[in-house]
């Protein structure tokens, strides 16, 4: 089974236009990240997630288990994202208890998507 995977928004100005900007803040949050990445996790830069007025946003998948989109966050959530990442990578099904999430993990998911199943299930 292939390791989840962390999807951040290098493309993600928050929701705001800045003209001459050299690096958006989804792609500084992306490199702060990878700078810190938790074993087992993949990172995977994205041109967009399509969630642009809430902020930066991320994405956690992985075979067999549930998808998360979270948004609302800044170039300085960095921690943030390693914490919750982490432990999306240390439960097989993607559902970490809900006590253990961050605030911000609680309080900013966009979306939650079941496993998808093979056609051979």
């Amino acid at each position: 089974m292939s390791e989840p995977e962390l999807l951040i928004c290098v493309k993600c100005r928050r929701g705001i236009d800045q003209p001459g900007e050299e690096r958006r803040p989804g792609k500084v949050l992306a490199d702060r990240v990878a700078a810190d990445l938790p074993d087992g996790l993949r990172l995977i830069e994205t041109e967009c997630l399509s969630n642009c007025d809430r902020g930066c946003s991320v994405a956690l998948r992985g075979p067999g288990r549930w998808t998360f989109v979270y948004g609302n966050l800044t170039e300085e959530d960095a921690e943030t994202v390693i914490h919750g990442a982490s432990l999306y990578a240390g439960v097989a099904d993607g559902l970490v208890p809900w006590r253990e999430r961050s605030e911000h993990f609680k309080r900013n998911c966009i979306a939650r998507i079941p496993p998808l199943e093979s056609s051979n299930d």
